[in-house]
């Protein structure tokens, strides 16, 4: 690939084949290159319909509402509404946890950066009135506090509900409200939806989830999660051109398509610092910044975001060196091997970046002292179990609850193995790609306090 019309056709070329390679029901990816955007889709957006993707396609794009939900209050501190760095409670006084030190003391800059340190996957639906994003952060008051508040990353949706709820209470608007009026229509997105009522205008996706079996992909009998969920990834839908609109924004310090200030360069470029460094979880990046993953890859930084829904799953990269973005959206199977190769040509190509390999385990993996790691770990929305035979051989058994359970997660039981240090990695592949267990902190007593994936799963027995 030379220039922007070989990349067409090359995206033209092999998304089809890539989508049956992986069982991928439908796709839409977008390319950016110094403000000129290539598209292609392949596919059907749904198996009950057959209704084919096109590049004006919606899909949802999940967690990487995050980015928005962060440029929402990037935009208030702008304005000098908000300060980073007073605690949330000047904001929202009603705002409350199981510790209620914590609770006076979190600020706005731990919540975008994960760093808040109370359980963070809480979903449940309050309705879907104004009032939904409301009505949840009025639940947290019986949340637990896994760590002290700035002492360490770990992802937290329920940190993003406050953030809604901060936008909401500043401007004195529905989140929703907020999104179309101060970033969808200065970014003139004409493919972008804020939940069901508005994606069903236009032609959208319909998630796919494994069966029972094992089978192929099949429609998910829920098509997205609750209301107040919005700032967190529940509701928010578009085509890949437009999230490159928004993509593009950040990269051109924080101007919109019109040469207007939609963001203050310095806010689009605090987004990018790092905020706090990531244990090794392979997939996630090296460090986080304000809303953003923050990779360090060869050939410059990446920033970005993933996103995953009931079925469907969405990436963004952002080559802020080079000008250089990419989004693509699916809606089942295996999207990470679609993306990881696309990603390769086109960042590649483009931009002069090389994706590392993701992790694998070694041939013969040397044997493992488990005794560190042995015990229960507990979330509300899995417990986690560790335990080493007779063998030698460490296993986990995760159990989902909570939401994941009502939307189909199963059970599940899986073979650690040896990577590097207190980091190990499962034998076989999961989501497409072996995730790094790594275990971290320590109880006093010599063994881990957390099992952190990503979300840092608290020890709650020997």
């Amino acid at each position: 690939m030379t220039n922007m019309n070989e990349l067409r056709t090359w995206l033209e070329g092999r998304l089809p084949s890539l989508l049956a390679e992986h069982q991928v029901p439908g796709a839409a990816v977008a390319v950016s290159v110094r403000g000129e955007v290539v598209d292609a889709a392949a596919g059907i957006l749904s198996k009950n319909t057959g209704v084919e993707a096109t590049v004006d396609s919606l899909f949802q794009v999940g967690s990487i509402t995050k980015l928005w939900t962060a440029t929402l209050i990037m935009q208030l501190v702008d304005e000098g509404t908000l300060d980073l760095d007073v605690p949330v409670r000047r904001y929202l006084p009603e705002f409350r946890l199981m510790d209620e030190s914590a609770a006076a003391s979190i600020t706005t800059r731990q919540l975008l950066s994960h760093t808040a340190g109370f359980e963070g996957d809480i979903f449940t639906d309050t309705g879907q009135g104004d009032d939904a994003i409301a009505k949840l952060v009025d639940l947290f008051a019986d949340v637990p506090q896994l760590f002290a508040p700035g002492e360490m990353f770990s992802y937290n949706n329920a940190g993003y509900v406050v953030l809604g709820r901060i936008v909401e209470v500043l401007r004195g608007k529905s989140y929703d409200e907020c999104m179309r009026e101060y970033l969808f229509t200065p970014l003139q997105l004409t493919h972008a939806a804020n939940g069901p009522y508005e994606a069903i205008l236009y032609r959208t996706a319909v998630g796919h989830i494994l069966n029972e079996d094992g089978g192929e992909p099949e429609p998910s009998p829920i098509w997205a999660l609750s209301r107040s969920t919005a700032p967190v990834g529940s509701m928010l839908n578009m085509r890949p051109r437009d999230l490159l609109k928004f993509a593009q924004m950040h990269m051109d310090a924080g101007r919109g398509p019109a040469g207007q200030q939609i963001l203050s360069a310095k806010s689009a470029a605090a987004m990018l610092e790092p905020q706090v460094k990531l244990p090794d979880l392979g997939w996630m990046g090296e460090s986080w910044g304000l809303g953003f993953s923050l990779f360090d890859y060869d050939g410059g930084t990446v920033v970005g975001h993933d996103g995953g829904t009931i079925g469907q799953t969405a990436f963004l990269r952002i080559c802020p060196e080079k000008d250089v973005s990419i989004a693509l959206f699916c809606n089942g199977g295996n999207p990470l091997a679609v993306f990881t190769e696309i990603a390769k040509h086109a960042l590649g190509e483009f931009a002069g970046i090389t994706l590392p390999q993701l992790p694998v385990p070694a041939g013969s993996p040397p044997p493992v002292d488990a005794s560190r790691y042995v015990g229960e770990y507990s979330s509300r929305v899995a417990s986690v179990v560790v335990s080493q035979d007779a063998e030698g051989r460490i296993w986990l058994e995760r159990t989902p609850m909570g939401v994941y359970a009502e939307v189909g997660d199963r059970p599940e039981k899986i073979e650690l193995v040896a990577m590097d240090g207190d980091t190990l990695l499962p034998a076989q592949k999961q989501f497409g790609m072996h995730l790094p267990h790594a275990f971290v902190g320590d109880d006093g007593q010599g063994r881990a306090l957390f099992v952190h994936t990503g979300r840092a799963d608290r020890r709650v027995s020997p």
